[in-house]
């Protein structure tokens, strides 16, 4: 791919990973006054803004037909309502850095629904080694050798329940959503208002936690919402337009780096040596299972 090419995607993609990456971050600081409802509920709703006044300047109308919405709502379940809570959740009790680490998962779960659910592939060998290798890394990065250490089961858990409903949501897309070619701003901004009406009830039962707002908390609020739900995933589809499927998805490796700093440098978060370790091999099953480590190989033997 030419150099001009990749100056016209690399900066996006580069912004992707950073904002992705700092979500883990936002998410602790936004836990200061908002309940885990609330995060959840503010991230999808000032994304939902976000994304609408793109499609209004874009001159975009959302979908017409009721199935439509109804399987975006599915998705907006399994990417925005649920993980979306259930992140903020486990954040309460362990650190940025292992919910980044853990949600470099994703794109084996992706692959596990892919092969084995919904079999829209045949499952292959280095697939499966993908999948032992990265849940190796998911308990190199627990350290399961002194049981969870400061992390609670239920929030371990929760973590790896989210991940699993991203990976299901995307084969989900492609099986239900992608075929019938709407604009990629019609699709996310329908998600994610539904997300945020979804989230509307439990947000007027239990969206505040009583502590006052902060101005770091509030902005973390705002970067969560507007940028990691509005404009990501504009950002997203076009890195996906512009590079591919196969270079847009590697953004992966690059949101538990970001997530790692970012933790430990704002919020002075402990980190032990197994968990970038532990970090590394999930990147590297990650990367097996893909098949990336397999095509760089036939391409050096070529």
């Amino acid at each position: 791919m030419p150099a001009t090419s990749t100056r016209s995607w690399l900066g996006t993609y580069l912004a992707l990973g950073l904002v992705w990456g700092c979500s883990f971050l936002f998410i602790k600081d936004a836990l200061r006054f908002l309940t885990p409802f609330g995060v959840a509920f503010a991230r999808c709703a000032l994304g939902a803004i976000t994304l609408l006044c793109i499609a209004a300047i874009r001159r975009v109308a959302l979908p017409r037909d009721p199935v439509v919405w109804f399987h975006l709502w599915i998705v907006a379940l399994c990417l925005n309502v649920i993980p979306g809570v259930l992140f903020a959740v486990a954040e309460t009790r362990t650190t940025s850095i292992v919910a980044g680490i853990i949600n470099a998962l994703t794109p084996l779960t992706s692959l596990f629904f892919i092969a084995v659910i919904f079999r829209d592939e045949p499952v292959q060998r280095y697939q499966l080694i993908g999948l032992g290798v990265g849940l190796l890394g998911v308990l190199l990065v627990l350290g399961v050798w002194r049981g969870f250490g400061p992390n609670p089961w239920w929030a371990v858990a929760a973590l790896l329940f989210s991940v699993i409903l991203y990976g299901l949501s995307f084969p989900y897309s492609r099986r239900f959503v992608i075929p019938r070619r709407l604009d990629p701003v019609t699709l996310a901004s329908t998600q994610v208002v539904l997300a945020a009406l979804t989230l509307t009830p439990t947000f007027l039962f239990d969206g505040t936690n009583g502590h006052s707002l902060t101005l770091k908390a509030g902005l973390a609020v705002l970067a969560l919402g507007v940028f990691g739900s509005g404009f990501a995933y504009i950002w997203n589809f076009r890195v996906l337009a512009a590079a591919g499927s196969a270079i847009a998805s590697t953004v992966t490796y690059l949101t538990p780096v970001v997530a790692v700093f970012a933790g430990v440098l704002f919020l002075h978060e402990p980190l032990t040596w197994f968990e970038p370790i532990g970090g590394l091999v999930v990147l590297l099953g990650a990367a097996i299972g893909q098949g990336r480590l397999r095509r760089t190989t036939q391409t050096l033997r070529s």
